[in-house]
């Protein structure tokens, strides 16, 4: 139990081989520690002085400051990191699954005592990264980690003993300059070339969840970020609108990806839905008949329910490549209802009838039947951008990726007067990343609104 009934006595003599005593008392219970040096008593009564002048409190088991109680059942920072990605593991995506492991595969290296004797660190890096914060099912499909189910190679062995020996206590990062340090690794690549801001801010929020999960754990008193003057960079998330296709522009890519073979043909209409419907790929590639409503005229509408992106078999529940879920920032079985123009609904009634259906109801999949990868359908947008777009556009960033159609879809509907609410329903945005992201395309769109409402309020006055 902790307490702020404390009360230290002066140093007293006796005749001993440590002959100077100090002597001081937690709630009722005496402590004392005797000293041979008449200066060390008087340092260790200072420290427990300057505790209690700071307001903390005494443990009654150990007489012992919070702070120091704290340090003594401090685990080090690498073990509490092997708590928290177990704690993790089981609720989270794939995605996240590999963020938290990168994450703390970057930070872990720079928390420790000293390196003598350390790892490459392309070596480390692969220890902790692909053993330490990767956990696999074991016979009985229970979770656990890929360390304890499989012998690692022998420098991976010795990195990880490495790590675990050198690995600092995670009471630390109460030092700000400790926490600080960890911080500026964040902002590193392995070579120590700056990381992109948006991977930084995605690494200090696994760093920062972590560390909240140790004040929750009572491993540390406070949150260390909070005493360390640091900001992450800026992350500009604004799209810029000079390299998102028009419609014109988006039409001629699309009808060009249908030119590169019997693949560009497949994956037409998958192209078309990232740009007429506004879907992410990973929802695209797990559309299914069922999914959609084709009448022979007029509008249509697909009814989203999961999402299917790529993440590596290593993070996924399935050993599968790609990881299917529900909708991103939905539950789990949320749907999203969008209505898609006739022009959509012809092409997708065009593809049954061409290609038909996998065996599951998927309209899209891969050349020997199975899901569709990014890395497929990014040959046959690669090579329908060179078909479609002059050589200077070319190698610009126009329309360089397939996500840019679905960039080119939602401005094209914030362009044409739909509300910021209905396009973020139907992109399956919020309110609010639709404004940080599509700033611009909506800023124009008031500018618009602004004009009617003056015409109108013009109007008004001349009646």
């Amino acid at each position: 139990m902790l307490t702020y009934d404390v009360k230290i006595w002066s140093i007293r003599k006796r005749d001993k081989a440590t002959p100077y005593q100090l002597r001081w008392r937690v709630g009722i219970r005496p402590f004392s520690k005797s000293f041979k040096i008449k200066a060390q008593a008087d340092g260790r009564r200072s420290e427990l002085l300057t505790a209690l002048r700071n307001r903390e409190q005494f443990d009654t088991e150990t007489g012992l400051p919070a702070s120091e109680t704290q340090a003594l059942k401090s685990p080090s920072w690498f073990a509490h990191t092997l708590a928290y990605s177990e704690m993790k593991w089981p609720g989270a995506s794939a995605k996240h699954r590999a963020s938290i492991a990168d994450a703390l595969s970057t930070v872990t290296p720079r928390l420790v005592k000293d390196s003598r004797g350390a790892p490459a660190p392309k070596v480390l890096r692969a220890a902790l990264y692909s053993w330490a914060f990767r956990f696999v099912l074991d016979d009985e499909g229970a979770w656990r980690r890929r360390l304890d189910v499989a012998t690692p190679p022998e420098d991976i062995a010795a990195a990880l003993a490495w790590i675990g020996r050198k690995s600092m206590e995670i009471t630390n990062l109460n030092t700000p300059a400790v926490t600080r340090s960890a911080l500026d690794a964040l902002t590193l690549k392995l070579d120590g070339k700056p990381a992109a801001d948006n991977t930084v801010k995605r690494k200090l929020t696994v760093f920062s969840n972590c560390l909240r999960y140790a004040v929750e754990r009572e491993v540390l008193a406070t949150f260390p970020l909070s005493k360390v003057d640091w900001t992450a960079p800026e992350t500009d998330d604004e799209i810029d609108f000079r390299y998102v296709p028009g419609p014109k522009l988006a039409r001629k890519l699309i009808d060009a990806t249908a030119t590169q073979g019997a693949r560009g043909r497949h994956l037409r209409a998958f192209f078309g839905c990232l740009y007429y419907a506004a879907n992410r790929p990973g929802e695209a590639t797990s559309l299914r008949e069922e999914d959609l409503t084709l009448p022979e005229e007029g509008w249509g509408e697909v009814v989203l329910s999961t999402s299917t992106p790529r993440v590596g078999s290593a993070w996924t529940d399935t050993g599968e490549s790609f990881d299917t879920r529900g909708l991103k920032k939905r539950a789990r079985k949320a749907t999203r209802s969008v209505p898609i123009p006739p022009v959509l609904v012809g092409m997708i009634r065009e593809h049954i009838k061409e290609f038909g259906a996998a065996e599951d109801g998927r309209l899209f999949r891969a050349v020997q039947g199975g899901h569709l990868l990014s890395k497929e359908y990014g040959e046959v947008w690669k090579a329908a951008r060179l078909a479609a777009l002059t050589e200077s556009e070319a190698e610009s960033p126009l329309a360089d990726v397939p996500y840019s159609l679905r960039h080119a879809g939602v401005s094209l509907w914030l362009a044409s007067g739909v509300s910021p609410a209905e396009v973020a329903r139907r992109a399956g945005h919020s309110i609010a990343v639709l404004f940080r992201f599509y700033a611009k395309a909506i800023h124009r769109s008031q500018q618009r609104s602004n004009q009617q409402i003056e015409r109108a309020l013009e109007a008004a006055e001349e009646e």
